[in-house]
């Protein structure tokens, strides 16, 4: 499950890091890729069960998971070119309000899609393919992917826009351009996390992939270091650490002092106060903090 965060949380960083642009919109594009996954490679008995209204070429297919895996990342990146093309005309909170209109969109189709997604019911019955090597491989292949981007010429003129677009634009770089590159490669990894999120619980639901899936995507590359590829995966390991730290206080107050703590909402409490600490006391994150103790270490 680790390896599947560090593969979505790295695709959103190949946008968000690089552009400086907040998306809540990436789950969205974990929904397109889940489903799209779901569609190919469940056996057709169960397509005419869940989703009876597929289209025949989607109903009578069963695919092996990693080419629909693919097939997933790319149709969420043909949506991410679509979507992208009206969105990332606008700037700054504007852009961010727009993304979050994209996840509302998403969101009200597949919930509401019965035939096609199920629509508030759960398509349960994928077949389990994500486990630790699959997820390390395409963990790998995305911190690779995103490792390139940074380094392209796509890339660096992206960072530059991030840091001041009115000089950028003067210098004759193309933001709109890079940005809509920039999504489409992001898109692509999210969509393939979301495939291999369905793939490793091998069931899917439109309830997980909603406003709170990707604001716990945002937490992990604030907590990690926006600014730094080596901050997303740090993040996402952390992040998915708080959740059993929680449950193995929870067991270890029951077990020693027969205390037990059931608060409502605790994690979701929890990570707020996290979010809003960094953004207070270290706004570049874990990795931007090694960075200065580093520097400063060898100083001496």
């Amino acid at each position: 499950q680790t390896l599947i965060r560090v593969t979505f949380v790295v695709g959103l960083w190949i946008f968000v890091g690089n552009s400086g642009v907040v998306s809540f919109g990436h789950a969205g594009f974990m929904a397109i890729g889940a489903y799209c996954s779901a569609w190919l490679t469940l056996k057709p008995q169960s397509k005419s069960l869940f989703l009876p209204d597929l289209w025949p070429f989607l109903a009578n297919a069963e695919w092996h998971v990693f080419p629909a895996a693919v097939v997933s990342g790319l149709f969420a990146a043909v949506i991410a070119l679509i979507a992208g093309a009206a969105i990332l005309r606008l700037t700054g909170i504007a852009a961010s309000i727009a993304t979050f209109a994209f996840l509302a969109i998403v969101y009200t189709v597949y919930s509401s899609w019965e035939g096609v997604t199920g629509a508030t019911s759960s398509v349960v019955g994928l077949p389990r393919y994500a486990d630790q090597w699959v997820s390390f491989g395409w963990a790998s292949a995305a911190v690779l992917a995103a490792a390139w981007y940074a380094n392209s010429a796509s890339g660096l003129a992206l960072r530059a826009t991030r840091e001041d677009e009115v000089a950028a634009d003067a210098s004759g770089i193309n933001m709109y351009r890079h940005r809509l590159v920039s999504l489409v490669v992001s898109a692509f990894f999210t969509g393939v996390a979301g495939a291999l999120f369905g793939h490793n619980a091998t069931y899917i639901t439109h309830e997980t992939f909603d406003v709170v899936m990707s604001i716990t995507l945002l937490l992990m590359i604030v907590i990690g270091g926006l600014g730094f590829i080596h901050g997303a995966f740090l993040g996402a390991i952390v992040v998915g650490l708080i959740p059993v730290t929680i449950a193995n206080g929870r067991s270890f107050l029951a077990t020693t002092f027969d205390v037990n703590i059931t608060i409502p909402g605790l994690e979701s409490a929890l990570f707020a106060a996290i979010l809003i600490g960094f953004i207070l006391f270290e706004p570049m994150g874990l990795y931007g903090r090694w960075l200065k103790i580093r520097t400063y270490f060898e100083l001496f």
